[in-house]
């Protein structure tokens, strides 16, 4: 909790200061690069302690399996409503595009020059008035979470005198098995699912020819992932993780290759968002749903290891960050290779291939990748249940050492 109450405030300022163009335009490289990572540290330092919270707010699988997926859900619905407010408001500033395409600097600099003074500031505006109101939000969340949410500890941790160290701990989590083949198949669908998330404004845009959809169609997929999460959650426990992964991820793998396969309408653009919706929502729930169980079976394992929930879930977020940043880097020299103009009213042939490709073909090999690694992970259903019994019998064991040791406490001071 001390991380996320002193991570909050700084967050936002930074989160603005990202928004914020400064007058100088020779400073401005360094202004968004200082402030977008300082942001991105601290918005990390919030969701490690707020995604290890699920293994501190109760000791029942089911609760926590319960808590992933409202989490989830939440945090989908806080997608489309950043989406919404950003998109919304932000539309409403018009940014023209440049009519020439030859990648001509002089021409580039006349429009720029051209373009009124009065449109670029009331863009600017803008994106700090979303900031602001997005800002808003986030302060009224983190209260909430602060003041609603208390931790719990396992019996038979606080029984141990001192935490295990940080190095140790991690040489510990890293030599796990289940969990290197977790983080494995995550960080690929990840990936993939970045690739499209990261490309497919600029894919509306320049190959199906949607420019001023593509919020409209974003909006589908979170409204639709947002729905599905319940569903997703019900059909783990009825039919398994490992069960849900393979049909849930997969089941993205045909509409990709129908938006590589058809033509631009926009109806069937947006019959493919709403159903490609569905295996965002299993993206976004299943991976974070299945870590609690890989941290008991770990407790299982090493039960004298206590401590050690942060590094299971930091390391998680890590590898998030780092599908995200090789996203980037894979879109931002593919796109630069094909020749891509920025602010262009259309794009080169080239261009909208490498769109296409970025959008289907490479997520779908990334997909078929990481459910081949979730294929390796060893806990299903019945070692789940092994687990949930063995864990049980522990805390027992440590409910009732801890009985006795009280109870010896207060003979003595009788006697």
């Amino acid at each position: 909790m001390p991380w996320i109450i002193f991570s909050t405030p700084l967050a936002i300022i930074a989160y603005f200061l990202i928004w914020f163009v400064p007058d100088f335009p020779e400073v401005q490289p360094l202004w968004y690069l200082l402030f977008y990572c300082l942001f991105e540290t601290l918005v990390t330092c919030f969701h490690v302690p707020y995604s290890a919270l699920t293994m501190f707010i109760s000791t029942e699988q089911s609760e926590r399996d319960s808590a992933t997926a409202y989490r989830m859900t939440v945090e989908v619905l806080g997608t489309v409503l950043g989406t919404a407010i950003q998109g919304q408001i932000v539309g409403q500033a018009d940014t023209p595009c440049l009519q020439d395409t030859n990648g001509s600097a002089v021409a580039s600099e006349s429009a720029n020059r051209t373009h009124s003074t009065t449109s670029l500031k009331d863009t600017q505006n803008a994106y700090l008035l979303a900031a602001g109101v997005i800002a808003s939000i986030y302060v009224i969340c983190a209260v909430i979470l602060t003041l609603g949410v208390r931790e719990q500890r396992e019996p038979y941790e606080t029984q141990q005198a001192e935490p295990m160290s940080f190095f140790r701990g991690l040489r510990l989590v890293m030599s796990h098995g289940p969990y290197i083949k977790l983080i494995a198949g995550f960080l690929f669908t990840s990936l993939a699912f970045m690739l499209v998330e990261g490309n497919f404004a600029l894919f509306c845009t320049y190959t199906l020819g949607f420019r001023n959809e593509f919020q409209n169609l974003l909006l589908a997929i979170m409204l639709s992932a947002t729905f599905t999460i319940p569903i997703w959650q019900w059909f783990l426990t009825r039919f398994g993780k490992k069960t849900a992964v393979y049909i849930g991820i997969s089941s993205a793998v045909p509409f990709l290759i129908l938006v590589a396969l058809m033509e631009s309408n926009l109806i069937i653009t947006y019959v493919v968002a709403v159903a490609a919706g569905i295996s965002v929502a299993a993206a976004f729930l299943l991976p974070w749903s299945m870590l609690p169980d890989v941290i008991d079976d770990f407790h299982l394992k090493q039960p004298h290891s206590h401590g050690t929930e942060p590094i299971f879930f930091s390391f998680y977020v890590f590898f998030t960050k780092f599908a995200s940043g090789v996203s980037l880097g894979i879109s931002t020299l593919s796109l630069d290779f094909a020749g891509y103009q920025t602010r262009g009213c259309s794009q080169p042939a080239r261009v909208r291939f490498t769109l296409k490709m970025l959008v289907t073909m490479a997520p779908i090999v990334l997909i078929l990748l990481g459910l081949l690694l979730f294929k390796l992970y060893p806990i299903d259903e019945e070692k789940r249940r092994q687990n949930k019994k063995a864990l049980q019998a522990l805390r027992d064991e440590a409910s009732s050492s801890g009985c006795s040791d009280t109870d010896s406490t207060e003979l003595a001071s009788i006697l």
